[in-house]
């Protein structure tokens, strides 16, 4: 058998990362990578980490690249990867552009799509952009769909997708398992690189990045901070901020100059979980850290006003404040100031895996 792992973003390979270290470890099974590199930087520190070197790079990532643009140049970049290996399965994680072109190059080429992370819905076919029609696309491509819940499973059966749907869990709780081990065996290393932060604060991480926000949502995110820094200097705010000049500008104009707000670089995946054993609760738009958080009993509250992710909502391990600043003001001061609501959302059940998933993912596919 030869499988063809196609990703092209940091949250792509922290989720396939496990998958693929499973199959390589498997003869006579040949396991190829191939990435895009939608996102570079942030991809090849996840690659490093997790010791993985992709079989082709396509080096697809370019300064404000159009989404009709990039969809085309990993068509036409792909199809020369799969002629040449000619993979039993190609396989696509999650709902990126990188993920539709994938398995759209993939349908092109007669050869089977699994989809890991399928079934993910928010309703909205605009939010988050252009993520959710990519994923509802990539289900009618593929032929095998590994769901990280029950929901995730319902959701394709109500769009006609019955056959070869597996409930698995999500491969990001291996992938989190794996990375925290590693880093627990170096903590002194992230301890001196955070050493402007105060441990002894309740620490919040702060993510916020998707296009939907932009423009007057990242002003009510970034003054909804600045207000809740201000008022409370027993809070420390930690922000990696995004490179995306629609974002990082805005940031810099916000929330700079503030004694507990800190603004630090893009945080490559290791020091992003270390940091997570240590945080308060987490304010983000991020689809991974929803599903992260949770397993080190962090409480999130979602910068977003709809989640695809609602599994999460349910199980009352996260919370949907959208991107108005007075709702996550008065979110926010719930959690810092009323203990029963933070330990109800800190010690609820996380509803997205084990760490088994890839194990189960390898085993239905070689039956």
């Amino acid at each position: 058998m030869k499988t063809l792992f196609i990703f092209g973003t940091r949250p792509e390979a922290i989720k396939l990362a496990p998958l693929i270290i499973h199959f390589k470890k498997q003869f006579p099974i040949s396991t190829f990578v191939c990435v895009s590199a939608q996102h570079r930087e942030l991809l090849d520190q996840v690659l490093n980490f997790f010791e993985i070197k992709p079989d082709f790079d396509l080096n697809l990532m370019k300064p404000n690249q159009s989404l009709n643009e990039l969809t085309a140049n990993i068509i036409t970049s792909l199809t020369p990867v799969i002629n040449e290996i000619k993979p039993d399965l190609v396989f696509v994680q999650g709902d990126t552009t990188t993920v539709f072109a994938g398995a759209l190059c993939a349908f092109y080429n007669q050869t089977k799509v699994v989809h890991v992370e399928a079934g993910l819905r928010s309703g909205n076919r605009y939010s988050p952009f252009p993520e959710e029609i990519n994923r509802q696309l990539t289900s009618k491509l593929s032929d095998y769909h590994f769901t990280p819940t029950a929901l995730a499973s319902l959701n394709l059966k109500n769009e006609g997708i019955t056959e070869h749907v597996y409930e698995v869990g999500n491969t990001v709780i291996d992938a989190l398992l794996v990375a925290k081990e590693k880093v627990s065996h170096d903590s002194k290393k992230y301890e001196d690189y955070f050493e402007n932060l105060d441990l002894n604060k309740k620490l919040i991480l702060v993510t916020c990045h998707r296009r939907e926000s932009f423009g007057e949502g990242i002003k009510n995110i970034f003054s909804a901070v600045k207000e809740i820094a201000l008022s409370h200097p027993e809070v420390e705010f930690v922000y990696p901020v995004h490179p995306n000049p629609n974002v990082k500008l805005q940031a810099e104009t916000i929330l700079s100059n503030i004694n507990n707000v800190k603004l630090v670089e893009p945080l490559e995946y290791p020091h992003l979980v270390w940091l997570l054993t240590k945080v308060y609760l987490v304010l983000t738009d991020s689809g991974g850290l929803q599903e992260e958080a949770p397993t080190f009993g962090k409480p999130v509250l979602v910068l977003r006003e709809v989640t695809e992710r609602v599994e999460g909502i349910e199980a009352g391990t996260a919370k949907l404040v959208g991107n108005k600043k007075e709702t996550i003001m008065n979110e926010l001061n719930n959690l810092l100031n009323d203990s029963m609501k933070y330990n109800k959302m800190a010690n609820a059940v996380n509803p997205y895996g084990d760490g088994f998933t890839s194990e189960r993912i390898f085993n239905i596919l070689t039956k």
